[in-house]
Protein backbone atom coordinates (compact mmCIF):
# COMPACT_ATOMS: atom_id res chain seq x y z
CA UNK A 1 0.00 0.00 0.00
CA UNK A 2 1.34 3.46 -0.91
CA UNK A 3 2.28 5.72 1.98
CA UNK A 4 3.32 9.41 1.72
CA UNK A 5 7.05 9.89 2.17
CA UNK A 6 6.72 13.36 3.72
CA UNK A 7 4.05 15.22 5.68
CA UNK A 8 1.92 17.51 3.50
CA UNK A 9 2.59 21.10 4.54
CA UNK A 10 -0.24 23.44 5.52
CA UNK A 11 0.54 25.71 2.56
CA UNK A 12 0.32 22.88 0.03
CA UNK A 13 -2.88 21.57 1.62
CA UNK A 14 -4.54 25.01 1.71
CA UNK A 15 -3.41 25.86 -1.84
CA UNK A 16 -5.09 22.70 -3.07
CA UNK A 17 -8.31 23.57 -1.24
CA UNK A 18 -8.36 27.21 -2.39
CA UNK A 19 -10.52 26.35 -5.42
CA UNK A 20 -13.22 24.63 -3.35
CA UNK A 21 -15.05 27.83 -2.36
CA UNK A 22 -18.71 28.48 -3.11
CA UNK A 23 -19.26 30.83 -6.05
CA UNK A 24 -21.79 33.67 -6.05
CA UNK A 25 -25.12 33.09 -7.75
CA UNK A 26 -25.05 34.62 -11.22
CA UNK A 27 -28.02 36.84 -11.97
CA UNK A 28 -29.14 38.53 -15.15
CA UNK A 29 -32.04 40.82 -15.88
CA UNK A 30 -35.23 39.93 -17.69
CA UNK A 31 -35.35 41.87 -20.98
CA UNK A 32 -39.14 42.14 -20.70
CA UNK A 33 -39.68 43.35 -17.10
CA UNK A 34 -36.05 43.96 -15.91
CA UNK A 35 -36.49 41.70 -12.88
CA UNK A 36 -33.40 39.78 -11.72
CA UNK A 37 -33.43 36.17 -13.00
CA UNK A 38 -31.04 33.26 -13.19
CA UNK A 39 -29.68 32.57 -16.68
CA UNK A 40 -31.53 30.00 -18.83
CA UNK A 41 -34.63 30.15 -16.61
CA UNK A 42 -38.14 31.45 -17.12
CA UNK A 43 -38.77 34.82 -15.44
CA UNK A 44 -40.88 34.26 -12.33
CA UNK A 45 -42.39 37.75 -12.51
CA UNK A 46 -43.66 37.94 -16.09
CA UNK A 47 -43.25 34.34 -17.39
CA UNK A 48 -41.13 35.24 -20.43
CA UNK A 49 -38.22 33.21 -21.78
CA UNK A 50 -36.14 33.96 -24.88
CA UNK A 51 -38.45 36.67 -26.22
CA UNK A 52 -41.80 34.94 -25.84
CA UNK A 53 -44.26 34.22 -23.05
CA UNK A 54 -43.98 30.63 -21.91
CA UNK A 55 -45.86 30.61 -18.60
CA UNK A 56 -49.07 32.40 -17.67
CA UNK A 57 -48.57 34.22 -14.37
CA UNK A 58 -51.81 34.61 -12.38
CA UNK A 59 -51.88 37.27 -9.69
Amino acid sequence: MAVPKRKTSKQRRDTRRATHGIADVRLGTCPHCTAPIRPHNVCGVCGWYRGRQVVEIVE
